[in-house]
């Protein structure tokens, strides 16, 4: 026998192999009773975590952002149905939101889920279209009026024992504006459709928005009132010294097809209401532009001057110059540019909703997207807005 085993026998010592064993025994007992513990801690705080979030999904009211999940059903049903033509997703399916209030239906087409239409908006109101700057309103019915005050209340001094004479009563003229069917027609290919790399929601706002824009910004100054807004420049445009309701007032430059200087742009900027001034603009194309643009005053400084920021518009006298392509030329007896406050001057009101009808048989193997909208516009107060025509008179 061993002097280790005859000690280990008689319990005088314990060998090192056994203190170890009860050790790590011991360490293990007190791990797992730890980790036991600890499990029942975590239980316990998850199932208060649980009952205060139900309490609390119960008494909060809903999220501002709830709009995107509740727009989910129909984003999903519209992308299947540009895809494939599948409708049975939209079919009944019902749009409460503020932008969209109208039963989704296959009569004209199906509404555009509300992202892309967004978008498209979006795109609409960034281009160089005097959409920029007027007055847009959204509205259900098929036409909007617009109320204008065109005359002075009567107003006069009295004294206390002095009866009150009677005064003049304001003129209140109504300008009704209809709604016109506006339609954009892309196409694409049934392959490219099947690709599920391709994102068809922005090809198609990118497609809708382009034409629309285009439509919009020629219809909006040059547009005749037939099946398509009303355009500025379409009213009667008369001298400004013998201005009236329903005309848009001009100012020559006194020099046929030419400036003649830089003082006609002056006498353009006055010859509008200092009421309308504040928040006046001037619109003109580009050729126009770059005409202005040399015009110096009597010091030799430029009466053109650019954004000092990004994205800010250049500014002519102090005031922003929008480019629409749409304004004529400068030529003879041309109205060439526009200055006023545009906000007040013209409207521009449009339905929120924005159909797609698919029609996958007129252009086969491509399938065309047929895109609808009503919109009209027209201009709602003639004093707010003067030409420059470059005349002599």
């Amino acid at each position: 026998m061993s002097k280790t085993e005859s000690i280990s026998r008689t319990g005088e010592g314990v060998s090192p192999v056994a203190e170890m064993k009860s050790a790590v025994a011991g360490f293990v007992s007190e791990l797992k009773s730890f980790k036991e513990n600890l499990e029942e801690k975590m239980s316990k705080q998850k199932e208060r975590m649980t009952m205060l979030e139900r309490k609390t999904v119960q008494a909060a009211r809903p999220h501002l952002a709830a709009a995107t999940d509740f727009d989910a059903p129909h984003k999903k049903a519209f992308d299947a149905y540009l895809r494939s033509g599948e409708d049975d997703g939209l079919r009944g399916l019902e749009l409460e939101g503020k932008a969209m209030s109208s039963a989704v239906n296959s009569d004209g087409g199906y509404l555009v889920d509300p992202q892309t239409s967004e978008t498209i908006k979006s795109v609409l109101n960034t281009t160089a279209s005097i959409r920029a700057i007027a007055n847009v309103v959204n509205v259900e019915a098929t036409s909007f009026d617009v109320l204008i005050d065109s005359s002075e209340m009567g107003a006069g001094w009295a004294d206390e024992a002095t009866p009150t004479a009677e005064t003049g009563t304001p003129t209140i003229e109504r300008i009704s504006i209809p709604l016109h069917e506006l339609s954009a027609l892309p196409k694409a290919s049934q392959r490219l459709l099947d690709d599920s790399a391709f994102d068809i929601e922005a090809w198609l706002a990118g497609r809708i928005a382009d034409k629309f824009a285009r439509a919009e910004a020629a219809a909006f100054i040059n547009g005749d009132g037939v099946d398509k807004p009303m355009g500025i420049m379409t009213h009667p445009s008369v001298d400004d010294a013998s201005w009236s309701w329903g005309n848009i007032g001009y100012v020559a430059t006194g020099v046929d097809g030419d400036f003649g200087g830089g003082d006609a742009i002056i006498d353009l900027v006055y010859a509008v209401g200092a009421q309308y001034r504040a928040n006046a603009s001037f619109v003109m194309n580009s050729k126009t532009a770059g005409a202005v643009r040399k015009l110096k005053d009597a010091d030799g400084r430029f009466l053109w001057s650019d954004g000092l920021a990004a994205g800010e518009p250049a500014r002519l006298l102090g005031y922003p110059v929008l480019i629409s392509e749409d304004m004529p030329d400068i030529a003879s007896g041309a109205d060439a540019i526009a200055f006023g406050d545009f906000a007040a001057g013209y409207t521009v009101a449009e339905r929120p909703d924005l159909r797609v009808l698919r029609d996958p048989f007129s252009a086969k193997p491509h399938v065309m997207f047929y895109a609808t909208k009503r919109i009209g516009g027209d201009v709602s107060d003639f004093a707010a807005i003067k030409l420059l025509r470059f005349a002599l008179s």
